[in-house]
């Protein structure tokens, strides 16, 4: 969902794209350093799992990758043409702290075959977003925040 309007919940589609490009190289790098060091991989897991979850937490304004972004590339692009809302891109940040969290559990337990999938997941999911734009939590999100409204909101009697 995007627009031309500016709103304070809403950031320029560019910089989550960058975000999930840095994103898709670090996991890369994470698959291909992992039959060499398996420990190398969960640290890497684990540091980009601390950028999912202040992505989560502080929204893509102040994601790390969205810092860069705001500071390094954003001024050397045109005008911002589409926005997308934060609260998507927030759940999406939370799903991949999840992925990446396994993974990262996976490789530090001994468990590869976890690590290695729950990685590969985080990486299709990284790598739909930035080269195509498709965010796999974005397109979640909304039945998650129908089923949430569901269980909070009272029935009548």
């Amino acid at each position: 969902m995007s627009s031309k309007t500016q709103t304070p919940d809403q950031v320029d589609v560019r910089g989550p794209r960058f975000a999930a490009w840095v994103t898709t190289a670090v996991i890369v790098a994470t698959l291909l350093v992992w039959p060499l060091s398996p420990v190398v991989s969960a640290t890497l897991l684990a540091a980009q799992a601390v950028v999912f979850a202040l992505g989560a937490w502080r929204g893509p304004r102040q994601h790390p990758y969205g810092l860069i972004f705001a500071k390094l590339v954003a001024p050397r692009l045109g005008p911002v043409t589409d926005k997308e809302p934060t609260p998507p891109l927030k759940f999406a940040q939370l799903v991949g702290f999840g992925f990446a969290t396994v993974g990262m559990a996976g490789f530090a337990l001994g468990v590869p075959t976890l690590g290695l999938i729950a990685a590969g997941l985080a990486l299709v999911a990284a790598f739909l977003n930035a080269a195509f734009g498709i965010c796999l939590g974005c397109q979640i999100y909304p039945l998650v925040a129908r089923f949430r409204r569901t269980i909070t909101t009272p029935s009548p009697v």
